[in-house]
């Protein structure tokens, strides 16, 4: 195989003799500071991404915040003028202690909980987005407890069967999310929510899946719900996110400008004159990051399989095991090497299933103790993370002009008990 696909790392990435360097900083070197497992996103990267979506959407544009979320992301994505989707009370939480302006964030969530509702109304966040006719009978009851009125998108089911993973599918009908267009329950939602007096609606949501490459896909979820929305003149519209982007050599995906273009070439199309938004996650962080692992056994059956442990695993990238996501892996001492030998990298898991890529492809000379790293991690890896098998979490490094700046520190043992009593 030929060396790394270099269009795969971070934008900031450089070859300096024969190493990887990031942000300015070199891999090894990090991975030596900071340990192993270890997140490392290239800031510039993150800030950049951030820009192109305020440039193509505009003010009201928000960053998807489960795609990866802590403090120091939520302040950037505020800084570089994103607001921020957070789908729970506690991304919520975490918003908030970032010192986002509540005005700033869009609440989801397909069953809200009174307090998760509760709180978003004390603070007055920018926008609820209603999924269901039992969240409305909350705000109802709530209102008449505070008396106050949020503003309110319903999130609309538009009947679109993205072209993705049955498990990130969402906009097709049946689906937990949202009202369904086709069976007459949007439009009852739309009605019932105009009328209250508990709500201020000031527009609707649709969001057909993540990982989804299909612009013509987005294109006909807008002219579904613009056809709901058109005559209520409503004055916003959400098309959600869901853009995908290519995790190994062979696939490739629209930018963030060519995504927005084509979904307000459609909107205008389908005329659309609401303000047209958007919420983009995976997009603005995946290919922002890679994760550094080290080597600790190598398992050759000749014949078979050579089996290449590391010291991370599913706890710290769910995605192999839940969705059969694929990776490419590299050795970040010899990145412009060819990659002769084909093996499947594997946690340390107790689980046979613990594989992060099944037939990687790497340099001659693999041994035990080399820093392995695999590329476009920085979606969905730390934010679905966990601590199974009381595996520690791993830190996240944000690195920009040779400076390595931890954001979220390596958890520690003593961690994994401060919760029990």
């Amino acid at each position: 195989m030929p060396p790394f696909p270099f269009r795969l790392l971070p934008d900031s990435s450089e070859t300096i003799d024969g190493r990887l360097w990031v942000g300015g900083c070199d891999l090894l070197d990090l991975a030596a500071e900071f340990g192993t497992p270890l997140f490392v996103y290239d800031e510039t990267q993150l800030r950049d991404r951030c820009r192109e979506a305020v440039a193509v959407f505009g003010d009201g544009v928000a960053y998807a915040a489960k795609a990866f979320l802590c403090k120091a992301m939520a302040r950037l994505a505020h800084e570089e003028g994103m607001h921020l989707d957070v789908a729970t009370g506690g991304e919520l939480h975490v918003a908030l202690a970032a010192d986002v302006p509540p005005d700033r964030l869009v609440l989801h969530g397909n069953n809200k909980s009174m307090t998760e509702l509760r709180t978003a109304i004390a603070h007055d966040v920018g926008r609820i987005v209603v999924d269901s006719f039992d969240e409305l009978d909350r705000l109802d009851a709530l209102h008449e407890q505070t008396g106050r009125v949020p503003k309110v998108l319903l999130r609309l089911t538009p009947g679109i069967k993205a072209e993705t993973h049955d498990y990130i599918a969402t906009g097709h009908d049946d689906s937990k999310f949202g009202f369904t267009v086709s069976t007459g329950a949007a439009a009852a939602a739309v009605e019932r929510a105009r009328n209250s007096a508990s709500v201020e609606l000031v527009g609707v949501h649709a969001h057909i899946g993540s990982q989804v490459f299909v612009v013509s896909s987005f294109a006909k979820a807008a002219a579904v719900i613009a056809e709901v929305a058109g005559p209520y003149d409503l004055p916003e519209m959400s098309i959600g996110g869901g853009l995908g982007v290519p995790y190994v050599a062979d696939e490739r995906a629209p930018s963030i400008t060519e995504w927005g273009t084509a979904v307000l070439d459609a909107c205008a199309n389908a005329g659309v004159t609401a303000r047209v938004s958007a919420e983009p996650g995976r997009s603005i962080v995946a290919a922002a990051a890679v994760t550094l692992y080290e080597v600790g056994t190598i398992k050759r059956l000749p014949g078979i399989r050579t089996y290449v442990s590391v010291d991370g695993g599913m706890s710290d990238n769910p995605r192999p095991v839940l969705y059969g996501s694929g990776y490419e892996t590299f050795l970040p001492r010899a990145i412009a090497a060819d990659r002769p030998d084909t093996v499947t990298v594997v946690g340390k898991h107790c689980e046979s299933g613990d594989v992060l890529v099944r037939d990687a492809t790497v340099p001659a000379g693999l041994v035990v103790g080399d820093i392995l790293g695999t590329a476009v991690t920085g979606a969905y890896g730390h934010s679905m993370g966990s601590n199974y098998n009381k595996v520690t979490r791993p830190p996240v490094v944000f690195v920009a002009d040779g400076d390595a700046r931890l954001v979220v520190r390596r958890e520690t043992l003593a961690d994994l008990t401060r919760l029990d009593l």
